[in-house]
């Protein structure tokens, strides 16, 4: 059961109505970053898991971020409130669907569940979630970036910082299980190739002489570094 109480979560106060920025932010509404998409993935991806405080987490943040859709709603409707006779106004996606807040994105496309990422295993879906949640973050601060009312950066300043938050509480679910950086999970065991690293960008030019990069990741004996896997084959 939801009730809706009759103010956001954090306030909303637009001093300078901007509806060309306010088809931006249709981005965080309708968009595939969006906060729909993002209350959607993680109330859905709950039914899923079976571990109790898990699950409330997943419950908990959903619920979050559908009051992040009212305010960034609010928002939308605040930027294009009584400025339909704005040249501004004409050149946006409200000229023609009106104003406030649509289920579509900053270039006008429709939303879609296919924006949603859930797969019915908790590791998995955890992970998925961390990287949603990075998405937004890099909207909200490219929106940031491009917003000249002080209100909008507030309310957009608070939204970045949550998915700041909800990442970091995904990290310690991920670690309460012991996969926050162990890569394998599920009931597959993986062939012999799991800690091969294959050098596949060796190739440079004729008599240019190329230098391998090499890190963490292709250095034994995390890795075995196979400089040329063609001549591997069995």
């Amino acid at each position: 059961m939801f009730f809706h109480k009759k103010e956001t979560i954090h306030s909303v106060d637009i001093r300078e109505p901007n509806p060309r920025f306010a088809q931006l932010l249709l981005e965080q509404f309708g968009g595939a970053t969006g906060e729909l998409s993002a209350a959607l993935q993680y109330w859905v991806q709950s039914f899923h898991v079976e571990d109790a405080s898990i699950r409330d987490m997943l419950q908990d943040i959903a619920v979050e971020e559908f009051g992040h859709l009212e305010m960034v709603g609010k928002m939308i409707e605040a930027h294009t409130k009584n400025v339909d006779q704005t040249e501004a106004y004409k050149s946006t996606l409200f000229a023609l669907r009106g104003m406030g807040p649509h289920f579509l994105d900053s270039q006008g496309h429709a939303w879609t569940a296919s924006y949603l990422n859930e797969g019915g295993d908790v590791v998995r879906d955890l992970r998925a979630n961390i990287a949603a949640e990075a998405g937004a973050r890099q909207t909200y601060e490219e929106l940031i970036k491009l917003s000249t009312d002080e209100g909008s950066k507030k309310t957009l300043v608070h939204l970045l910082t949550r998915e700041i938050s909800h990442t970091q509480m995904f990290m310690k679910a991920l670690d309460s299980l012991g996969k926050l950086t162990e890569p394998m999970f599920g009931n597959i065991q993986p062939d012999e190739t799991v800690d091969i690293y294959y050098n596949l960008s060796s190739y440079g030019k004729e008599g240019v002489v190329q230098v391998d990069e090499r890190g963490p990741w292709n250095s034994e004996p995390t890795f075995k570094y196979i400089a040329d896997p063609l001549n591997t084959r069995s």
